[in-house]
């Protein structure tokens, strides 16, 4: 039988992959930004940060509609994303409003991960399409290195 734990993982997990989407989506305009800036030929901690910070205040909507205009390849993903941007708000916005008393059964709980791996599954799907543009295969990394794969070469990121 399902725990309430068990529930608050699973929601945990999937609020992960949504922000490891938003991050990915913001790692894409970031780079695009500071090319367009010429920021890597001639460094400018102020504009560097300006446009971070920029990038930094966006939603996941507005991460999505502005990855539109740098990347061509985006209109195959309208779909996937746009389905990832109804997950995560539906996540964030309405999910124990939704399930509201089902927490306190066993019942309840299952209707609770069943949703939840829904969800963390479009989540997912977005993350690795979004990966793809920048050059990384994650279900290659998996096939290739196992389901412990550790990334390695980044950086902090500051918050």
């Amino acid at each position: 039988m399902p725990t309430l734990g068990d529930v608050y993982r699973k929601f945990g997990e999937t609020a992960e992959a949504a922000q490891l989407l938003e991050t990915q989506l913001g790692n894409l305009l970031l780079e695009h930004d500071c090319i367009e800036a010429d920021l890597l030929v001639s460094p400018d901690p102020d504009k560097a940060t300006a446009i971070y910070d920029r990038i930094n205040r966006k939603t996941l909507g507005q991460l999505i509609r502005s990855l539109g205009s740098v990347v061509d390849s985006v209109a195959n993903l309208e779909q996937i994303l746009g389905d990832a941007l109804a997950a995560r708000n539906r996540l964030i916005h309405s999910f124990y409003l939704r399930h509201n008393l089902r927490r306190n059964s066993d019942d309840g709980r299952e209707v609770m991960l069943r949703d939840l791996a829904t969800l963390h599954s479009s989540l997912l799907e977005a993350y690795k399409a979004v990966l793809l543009l920048s050059g990384v295969d994650l279900d290659q990394i998996v096939t290739e290195k196992g389901e412990d794969a550790q990334p390695s070469g980044y950086l902090p990121i500051r918050t």
